[in-house]
């Protein structure tokens, strides 16, 4: 088991659909130099809860308070209570992410504004079976189209390297209705992506708001924890509550909330 100081959490960095857990190196590089244990465990893009139950074991592994950090549909499954996976989890960042509702799923998240110009350039594929599932419907992002639509801030030869990580996520996973949300309950901090192409700035602005969270408004595609590194890393170092804040411990105020940075 992973021990970490009594005075600092660990920070769980999620990634989201299209991707994998590369897209949080320069984060995760950065948040290691300031002395927080990270860890960046695959989301495997599979189904809500499955995916929720595989981040919470990962979450149950560990020892002292954690920060669960959630990039595009890998804030839907950080919203989950099973990604918990248990109490200690004092905080969650949202990095141009879903954090859908009770009942609500990432589809009717993004089916109540503008279409984002990633729409057209989906296509629906078939992947092999993996036990206990039969074969699987999936999206995905048109190669041509994706270092483009992903990652149209960095420079070409980045921008092309992400385009080599295009990682399908299940159909299922994005029609799955949310559970009792986290952000409710949780602090949470919401990094919007003003030029993002692949998850509408309004609705990253809708959900920041509806979660009551701390707002970093940053001019930045969908990859901004590879464009704007430090500008992500700092938003978490704050909820890890390194920027001049008391040190997390666990909470006794009402509803478990600390009382700084919110």
């Amino acid at each position: 088991m992973h021990r970490s100081s009594p005075l600092l959490p660990t920070v769980v960095l999620v990634h989201g659909a299209f991707a994998d857990a590369s897209t949080w190196a320069e984060v995760a590089a950065r948040l290691r130099a300031d002395g927080l244990a990270v860890h960046t465990p695959a989301n495997p893009l599979r189904g809500l809860a499955h995916d929720a139950d595989r981040i919470g074991s990962v979450v149950r592994a560990l020892d002292g308070p954690v920060v669960l950090v959630g990039h595009d549909y890998g804030g839907a499954v950080i919203t989950q209570p099973a990604a918990g996976g248990a109490d200690h989890v004092v905080a969650l960042c949202y990095v141009a992410a879903f954090g859908p509702d009770a009942g609500e799923s990432v589809l009717d998240v993004a089916a109540r504004f503008a279409p984002a110009p990633v729409a057209d350039a989906t296509l629906t594929v078939t992947l092999p079976a993996r036990p206990p599932d039969g074969p699987r419907r999936a999206l995905a992002v048109r190669a041509e189209r994706f270092p483009q639509l992903y990652a149209a801030d960095l420079p070409p030869g980045a921008r092309e390297s992400a385009g080599g990580v295009r990682h399908p996520v299940a159909c299922r996973a994005l029609g799955e209705p949310s559970g009792p949300p986290a952000w409710a309950a949780k602090p949470s901090w919401y990094a919007i992506a003003t030029a993002d192409r692949i998850v509408n700035p309004t609705a990253q602005r809708f959900m920041a708001q509806r979660m009551a969270a701390t707002e970093l408004v940053l001019d930045a595609s969908h990859a901004l924890a590879l464009s704007r590194p430090d500008a992500v890393a700092g938003m978490i170092r704050e909820a890890a509550g390194l920027t001049g804040l008391p040190p997390w411990g666990f909470p006794d105020t009402p509803g478990g909330r600390p009382t700084w940075g919110v």
